[in-house]
């Protein structure tokens, strides 16, 4: 078995999310959780993942590749995230560092044909009007959770690029959106449903299952399928399927988020 070692893709972390609902992302309320200050967003570090497998794989890893991705410790504002891998098995085992740990780790794939799953397998519920807070109710196990459709323009995708300094062409040339942003809609399809303190994205599993052009509108159709405590954390877990035009899937996701974190509880 060969092994080749791809990287290091440099990228001078930003936080995209200083101003979000999620004051994770503030510096002052991050502080007083015990972080260093705001977290970059998790999908932005997956973000800076993904570069890798397009460089090795092209838009086919759009149409098509896998990647799993778990974060350890936070990327911070400024920094430098420093993103390698691993040639293995035909595929890649990913890691971020930054501040001389690793803050992420992952691995990814693409498949030769991908498994569409069934639209009907995926239940259609209006995403919620009143939201209420998120707890062991709102967030129960087999509950659906709907996204309204939301355009990709092309402002919010110049940004993209240009916040997070990405180096593959495939996206300006091609006028494709970024993984980030279609990992992105499983963290709207909760926080546009339920009312959350600061919460953090703690992994996802992607199956890709199309490239979808910038313009197009992303919806998500997501069943919970588990809510728990894990170490004085309160959990959930998603199974969602993302959609272009409310019509084509485009993703299979499963993620995994801290929506109640033990300081809350303990408050």
């Amino acid at each position: 078995m060969t092994s080749q070692f791809l990287g290091p893709y440099r990228v001078s972390a930003y936080n995209t999310a200083h101003d979000s609902e999620n004051k994770i992302h503030d510096d002052a309320v991050a502080r007083r959780f015990g972080f260093g200050g705001g977290l970059v967003p998790g999908v932005d570090v997956y973000g800076y993942m993904t570069h890798l497998p397009v460089v090795r794989w092209g838009r086919a890893w759009l149409e098509r590749g896998t990647a799993e991705c778990r974060f350890y410790k936070p990327v911070y504002d400024g920094d430098i995230a420093s993103v390698t891998a691993s040639e293995e098995g035909g595929g890649l085992d990913i890691s971020v560092e930054s501040r001389g740990e690793v803050c992420a780790a992952g691995r990814a794939g693409l498949t030769e044909v991908a498994d569409l799953p069934r639209l009907d397998g995926f239940a259609k519920v209006p995403q919620r009007a009143a939201r209420p807070p998120a707890d062991e109710a709102s967030l129960a196990a087999e509950t659906w959770l709907g996204l309204e459709p939301y355009p990709v323009t092309p402002e919010m995708a110049a940004r993209y690029l240009a916040d997070s300094h990405e180096a593959a062409p495939v996206y300006a040339e091609e006028g494709l959106v970024h993984p980030r942003d279609i990992l992105r809609s499983c963290n709207f399809v909760l926080s546009r449903n339920v009312v959350l303190g600061p919460w953090i994205h703690t992994a996802s599993r992607v199956q890709h299952l199309g490239a979808v052009s910038v313009g197009n509108t992303l919806s998500a159709r997501a069943r919970i399928t588990r809510n728990y405590e894990h170490k004085g954390h309160r959990f959930v877990e998603i199974d969602a399927l993302v959609l272009a035009n409310e019509t084509s899937p485009i993703a299979r996701i499963a993620h995994t988020a801290i929506y109640r974190l033990r300081q809350v509880a303990a408050a």
